[in-house]
């Protein structure tokens, strides 16, 4: 009679222990203010692994909201909307670091990636080329 609640509360323990990662890795999610303050990136589940969208200008784009990718080595998307893509994918996580990359739609280059949280406000984004990076400081829209 005994092992019942004991088979219970292992349960329980091992649920937790299994949740743990998922709710670590969750925290990066979320609306993030870039550091320009020009935009609020999304940063959700993509499949198997995490992605960074523009979601909301919060400054007017040189041509304006519907600012297309004119600078993608790729001329095939150069004719898309910024507004909704996909800046930081495939990240997942390494520790308390996520790595993937991140597409640059100023200069159109993509770069690998690190993100980490400095705290629970605050985001540290850098872009990397070999072993020189340029880092961001993002903050958690309200």
């Amino acid at each position: 009679m005994n092992q019942l609640p004991i088979a219970k509360t292992t349960i329980l323990i091992a649920g937790l222990m299994a949740a743990s990662p998922a709710l670590a890795a969750d925290s990066i999610h979320g609306n993030w203010v870039t550091q320009d303050r020009d935009a609020i990136v999304k940063i959700s589940k993509c499949g198997d692994t995490v992605c960074g969208r523009i979601h909301k200008y919060l400054v007017t784009p040189p041509n304006g909201v519907n600012q297309k990718d004119t600078n993608n080595p790729n001329k095939k998307l150069r004719n898309r909307k910024l507004l909704g893509i996909a800046i930081l994918t495939g990240f997942k996580p390494d520790g308390k670091i996520w790595r993937g990359k991140v597409y640059d739609p100023k200069s159109g280059k993509t770069y690998r990636s690190e993100v980490s949280l400095t705290s629970q406000t605050k985001l540290k984004m850098k872009g990397c080329i070999a072993f020189f990076c340029q880092g961001q400081n993002w903050t958690r829209a309200k």
